[in-house]
Order: C-alpha cells, then structure tokens, then sequence
C-alpha cells in the first residue's frame, strides 16, 4: 500500500519512482537524441583527429609537387615538416574559433539548432578539400582543416551542454560522459576507413579527409525529430509549455514534477541575481574571472580542460606516423598499428562509461576526462560561458602539443612522453584537491562545497516565488501535462485538479 503525505495523498504523486520518471518510451527517446546528436558532434572530433593520420604522406607528397611546380624546387624535410605541422594546427585554431562561438550559438539558437547549423563548417570543408587537388593549391587543405576544427570547436562544447541538460539527475555523468564514447569512436573508425584496403590509398586521401561529411548529413537529417534541451526551453527562452512537452518525449509521456521545480527555481534565482546586480542573467567569460563565487569552479574547469590535451593523448593520433616510424615499424604496418591504439581508448571509454555512475565522478576526471564538468557545477546561466572557457584552454593547449611535439621527439627521442607524465601527474593531484563530488547532487549542494572552498558561506533557501506558482508546483500536486503548462498568474482552482497515480 503506498505511503501517504500529509494532506492523505499518494506518495508516488510525490515522488515517482526512476521507472516513473524515465519510462521505456522516454529512455528510447533520450538514447535516440544522444546518437543523433553525437554523430555529428563528438564524433566529428575523433574521426577528424585521426583520418589526417593516414594520407600524411601522400598529403605532403602533394605539397611538395605542387610547391616544386610553382617554384621550380621542393621543399626540404624541415620544411615540409613544419607544412605539415601548419596543416595539423589549423585544427585546432578552428577549434579554438569554435569554442569561443559555442555560447553565443548555444544561447541565441539553442543547443539542438546550434548543432544542426554547426554543420555548415564541415560541408565547405569538405567541398575545399575535394576541390584542393584540381586546383593544386595545399592551402585549401589548410583552410578546409581550420573550418573542420571550427565545427569541433562549437561541437565539443554545445552537446555535453545539451547531453547534461536533457539527461535525467540519475543518468547525468553516463550521458554526459557518452560524448567521450563517441570521440573514441570517431577516432576508432577513422582508422579503420582510413587503412589503404579501404579509403587510405593514395588517390582516394581527397574523399577520406571529406568523409566526414557522411556523419554531418546523418545528424541533419535526423536531430530535427528530436527535442531541444528542456532547461534552455525554460531558463533562456521562458517557454514554458516547449520546456514540458521536450521534457515529456525525454522521460516517457509525463514530465516529473520534482524535475520542473527544480528548474523553476533555478530559473527564479537568475532573475533574482540579474535583478541585484543589474544586469543580465546570462554570463560572459570575463563576468566568471570576476566573480569571486566562481572562481574555484573556474580553476578546476581550466585545469581539467588544460590537462586533457597536454597529457598528450591526441598526439599519437596527429603524429601516429612519425611515432612509430621512429619506433621502427615498416611504413606498410603502420596503419595497423594505430588501430589498436584507437581500440583500446574506444573500450576504455565504454567501460568508464558503465563505471561513472558506481563511482566518484572525480575519479575519473583524473585521468583527464573533463567534457562533463561544466555542466555538472555551473548553473544555466554561466553553463554557456564555462563552456567557452574551457573550450578555450582545450584547443589552446591542443595547438601547442600539435606545434610543439614534433621538436619534443626531436630533442628527446625515447623520452618525448615524459612531459605529458608530469602534466598527468600534478593535474591529478590538482584535481584530488579542489574537486568535490557531484555524483547525485543538485546545483545547489555542488555550489555549496565550491562556496567553502572560495571562503564564502551562502545560504541556499526557498526561492521565492508568486503564491499561485508556489502553490501549483508544491510537492504533492499532480504531475500532468495539463497543471505544469497553466499561467502562473492564472491562479487555478486547484481544488479541482485530481490527483495521479503513476502505477
């Protein structure tokens, strides 16, 4: 017999079981979106990461000729190196474009849009790139590389936004965390397409590196079909009733009460805080370095972020080639190779992916995992801005190794990881130290043990709201379709509104 409250209502009206909150229909649903939504977003970063690995012969064979046929001479080795390592920077240039573009995006079109639009960059890339031969100009190669960058740039960061803010708080670090399973992916599939049985052989390298348009027209045919972040439709937009239905599709049919009021919370303390300091709820990058309150979570974001391309991971897939030329494989077993490298990061991140919900979340952030965690500690309004942040110092720090590594085996020879070794190490103390757990917890409760950590002490109470909201969004109402989309200022005859059971 189910416990009763205190004014004799069910409990399950309450405070619905997870089977009630996420029902079979919405757990498809949400699987669906995250598949869509991924395979032209992360995905995108790992098979662009690794498909420039195999035609890097054939690409620098193509350089030269056509330098040779401008100039009258080739280029010599050290200078072709550094073409090459020009190409391998534009990636992640654009990436850094891409992420400073992803909160603008994310806010003024929202985090499903913001995605399908994001595809723009990859098909003109995919367009230079195939036309890059006729018109024997390298330098499209260098632009088309860029632009695919760019739409990693603005992927990497809008959909672990979007994942986060469509996931029920029970699935948040497993659907969060599927974006890494994706990148993985990406970069596994790559390699497969780009073995020279397959795409990698020499005349075909043009449509190897415009592949990636494939995923690119999957994710726009498909995403459309699929709701928008419930939190943006409500936090930003104020739509209430858009906010209800995308929640609905998500969860099974019925949106859970207890899930809507804690975003008309949140939503009410951004207007309360826009309103104190007078201007506008939605933060910029340069409004978090001067928020005192943040700045712990701003540190940790920076690090975490900094660390997972300076650990030197996605290094072996730029110069896979040069590494294990030097480690003496035979050219033609090269592209073997690699795959198992792309293999055993892509069945890492599966099962990191079924162990995050049985353990601490931070354990995993200190092996350099870090796309989730801004969307675990910041709130809707800085979420954005956090993203751009980290984006920042993501492909800041991923340009660097890609400009730097090349002169790293140079000078150190067997030794060249040693540098990432101690980048690992003092960022997994790092993050040991300044972390707390998010596992299971609200905003709130996560921001509480940050605001002890920046030596400030915050009440968390009640927001306050207007009566008739209050009272229609109290605990122990129905939670239907019908009372969760009525104008607050209406205020119902609630008197009148039955009770649910969800059995």
């Amino acid at each position: 017999m189910p416990q009763m409250d205190p004014k004799g209502e069910p409990e399950e009206t309450i405070r619905p079981s997870i089977g009630d909150e996420d029902g079979g229909g919405g757990a498809i649903i949400l699987a669906l979106t995250i598949c869509s939504a991924a395979i032209g977003g992360t995905f995108q970063y790992g098979y662009n990461i690794s498909i420039i690995n195999a035609p890097t012969s054939y690409i620098q064979t193509f350089i030269n000729d056509t330098y040779m046929e401008r100039w009258g001479s080739g280029l010599e080795s050290s200078q072709l190196t550094l073409m090459w390592t020009i190409i391998v920077s534009a990636f992640s240039l654009g990436g850094l474009l891409g992420a400073l573009l992803a909160g603008p995006l994310s806010f003024r079109f929202g985090r499903k849009n913001s995605l399908l639009l994001n595809n723009g960059f990859l098909f003109a890339g995919a367009v230079l790139v195939l036309t890059s031969r006729v018109a024997k100009s390298f330098e499209m190669i260098i632009f088309a590389r860029f632009l695919v960058g760019v739409n990693s740039g603005v992927s990497m960061n809008v959909q672990p936004m979007y994942f986060g803010e469509s996931a029920p708080k029970h699935l948040r670090g497993a659907v969060a965390f599927s974006s890494a399973v994706f990148t993985a992916f990406g970069i596994f599939l790559g390699q497969v397409v780009g073995l020279s049985e397959v795409m990698g052989a020499q005349h075909l390298w043009p449509y190897l590196l415009a592949s990636n348009a494939l995923p690119g027209l999957i994710q726009l045919l498909t995403l459309p079909w699929f709701p928008e972040s419930p939190r943006y439709l409500l936090i930003d937009r104020g739509d209430k009733e858009a906010c209800v239905k995308a929640l609905g599709r998500l969860r099974g049919g019925v949106a859970p009460i207890l899930e809507v009021e804690e975003m008309l919370e949140e939503q009410e303390q951004q207007k309360s805080a826009a309103l104190n300091s007078g201007s506008s709820a939605n933060k910029t990058p340069w409004t978090l370095f001067k928020d005192a309150g943040l700045r712990s979570q701003l540190r940790t974001v920076m690090a975490a972020s900094s660390a997972m391309m300076l650990c030197g991971n996605d290094s072996i897939y730029f110069y896979a080639y040069y590494i294990f030329l030097a480690a003496g494989i035979p050219p033609q077993k090269i592209q073997y190779i690699t795959i198992g490298t792309g293999a055993s990061e892509f069945t890492a991140s599966i099962l990191s992916n079924i162990l995050i919900e049985r353990v601490d979340v931070d354990t995993f952030l200190l092996e350099g995992v870090s796309g989730i965690l801004p969307a675990e500690i910041f709130d809707q309004s800085a979420r954005p801005a956090a993203y751009m942040v980290a984006g920042s110092c993501m492909w800041i720090s991923l340009f660097l190794v890609g400009m730097l590594f090349p002169f790293i085996v140079k000078g150190l020879g067997d030794f060249c990881f040693l540098p990432f070794f101690v980048v690992c190490v003092v960022s997994a103390v790092f993050l040991g130290l300044t972390l707390p757990e998010t596992k299971g917890k609200t905003l709130a409760e996560i921001t509480a043990d940050f605001d002890g950590r920046n030596g400030k002490q915050k009440e968390y109470s009640d927001v306050e709201m207007d009566e008739p909201m209050k009272e229609q969004y109290q605990l122990g109402k129905a939670a239907s379709l019908t009372n969760l989309m009525l104008d607050p200022d209406s205020k119902p005859d609630l008197e009148s509104i039955q009770p649910q059971v969800n059995v």
